[in-house]
């Protein structure tokens, strides 16, 4: 009989405390095989986090080593991996009992089931830090070289050091092979930098010399998370208030402009996701991105990835810039790009400026250093396309209550871009680090436009507003936290407001 290995264990509902020093919890990330064990060590002073895995005694060490030595020469990777996780753990299952045969190894049922958890992680998996890839919760893999720590981002817990730690510098190289292999690139000597993306679109960059990282090869991972943060989600952490998240709603069904600035690891892509939840259900969605983070609940949407050359001279690259003008040929309603860096921005407010309703990100700290960031080169847009903006969202990575922390530390309305470049802004929604807390102005420039626009009463958007608003707090007080079932609700409510207020006890 084939060991079952889940690879897709629930969620759970992780803890914050105040005091990290009362933090020690475990949660299956392999179930029954891999769990991690997040716990405050005396000793260094910090939080830690442990990968558990099977205990092998030395006789079973010795059995894993020859049946993975043997199976190096028969097993084919390559076929295994574009088959289903049923079939590749039958695969490896039969090959490694197969082996145990042929080179009379005597191991006992209990054993064979370890052996064939290490078999999978290593062959079909990523070795060492594979659970570490299937923790819903860690959003970064950081491996500075050998001999030290990999260090992990949690999404609540944040930087964390594990136990894992590569002491051979021979090894790492050729995990660091393992993940050029996987990410369908070439790393030597000659080449010593890898950028790309894994099977599951996770983000890998790598280096592979000691001349170039001095403690030896090093990687990178930002995961891809195939279940991002909802919106009710984002308002149990924290991020932002229901009041905010209405607002966005109202701008995006109504084909408003949002570009979200912040610095790293401020949370925009995040933030993006959770408010593309807002896009009407009946329309066409195309996005665009370098590595594929986004995931909308929806059917009708294009998702487009670029790629880079293949070799010398640029050969097979598909950029940035080529897909979005492509896009605007796919008709789009919404138009959704990961990150906006360069000359595909000149495109992208094109588009905004021609009715195309844009979502997207970028790096800057402020308004101001947004506004001369989009004017000077290499995007050097106008101050009439400039224009085309609605809204900024700004993002901060702050600390709050002695805990690391995401919020939306303001959103700007754009009104006016002068011809010297100067913009004229109004300010509907703030956050104070003092207190915590988000203020609402009750004053939206763009609301006004959308007023004017549709011939609805300010007064009406501004109720439908705080209706909405009382709705994704109806879900967060209720922990409907899901990405299906969020989506559906929200999904209903353009379908039938009344009924989905009802439903939720909310007077319309």
């Amino acid at each position: 009989m084939v060991v079952t290995i889940n690879l897709n264990p629930p969620i759970p509902s992780l803890p914050r405390v105040k005091d990290k020093r009362q933090l020690d919890i475990r949660y299956m990330l392999i179930p029954p095989f891999a769990s991690s064990h997040i716990y405050w060590d005396n000793k260094l002073s910090e939080l830690l986090y442990e990968v558990e895995e099977p205990f092998l005694q030395d006789f079973e060490k010795t059995a894993l080593q020859e049946i993975e030595n043997a199976m190096l020469e028969l097993i084919n990777v390559n076929v295994a991996l574009e088959n289903t996780i049923e079939a590749t753990a039958e695969y490896i299952d039969k090959t490694a009992r197969l082996l145990i045969d042929e080179l009379n190894i005597k191991i006992g049922a209990d054993s064979y089931d370890k052996i064939f958890y290490y078999l999978f992680r290593d062959f079909i998996g990523l070795n060492e830090i594979d659970p570490l890839l299937r923790d819903y919760f860690i959003e970064d893999i950081e491996c500075n070289g050998a001999n030290t720590p990999v260090y992990i981002v949690h999404r609540i817990y944040r930087n964390l050091r594990t136990n894992i730690i590569y002491k051979d510098i021979d090894k790492l190289a050729s995990f660091v092979e393992k993940l050029a292999q996987r990410s369908g690139r070439y790393i030597s000597y000659a080449q010593p930098l890898l950028d790309g993306s894994l099977p599951d679109s996770s983000r890998v960059n790598a280096t592979y010399t000691k001349d170039v990282t001095s403690r030896g090869p090093t990687f990178s991972i930002r995961k891809f998370t195939r279940t991002p943060w909802t919106p009710s989600q984002l308002i149990a952490l924290g991020t932002l208030s229901p009041e905010m998240l209405a607002y966005f709603w109202l701008l995006i069904e109504n084909k408003a402009n949002i570009l979200i600035t912040g610095g790293t690891a401020s949370g925009k892509t995040t933030l993006l996701n959770a408010i593309a939840f807002f896009i009407p259900p009946e329309a066409r969605v195309v996005s665009i991105e370098d590595t594929r983070e986004l995931n909308i609940p929806r059917e009708n949407w294009l998702p487009a990835v670029s790629r880079t050359s293949i070799g010398i001279g640029k050969i097979g690259e598909v950029d940035l810039f080529s897909l979005l003008k492509s896009s605007f040929r796919q008709n789009p309603d919404y138009l959704i790009v990961g990150e906006v860096r360069g000359k595909e921005a000149f495109v992208l407010f094109q588009g905004m400026a021609s009715g195309h309703s844009s979502l997207s990100t970028i790096h800057a700290d402020s308004v101001d250093t947004l506004i001369r960031r989009l004017q000077t080169p290499p995007i050097e847009l106008s101050p009439t396309l400039v224009n085309s903006l609605d809204c900024v969202v700004i993002a901060t990575h702050a600390i709050v209550k002695k805990q690391d922390t995401r919020r939306v530390r303001e959103i700007v309305e754009i009104v006016n871009v002068n011809r010297d470049g100067t913009a004229l802004i109004n300010t509907p929604f703030i956050w104070s680090p003092n207190d915590d807390r988000f203020y609402f102005k009750k004053q939206s420039k763009v609301l006004e436009k959308i007023s004017v626009r549709k011939g609805t009463p300010l007064v009406k958007l501004q109720a439908e507003l705080l209706i909405r608003a009382r709705l994704l707090y109806e879900l967060y007080r209720q922990r409907i936290f899901g990405f299906d079932e969020v989506g559906k609700i929200i999904n209903d409510y353009y379908k039938n407001s009344l009924e989905v207020l009802t439903k939720y006890g909310i007077q319309g």
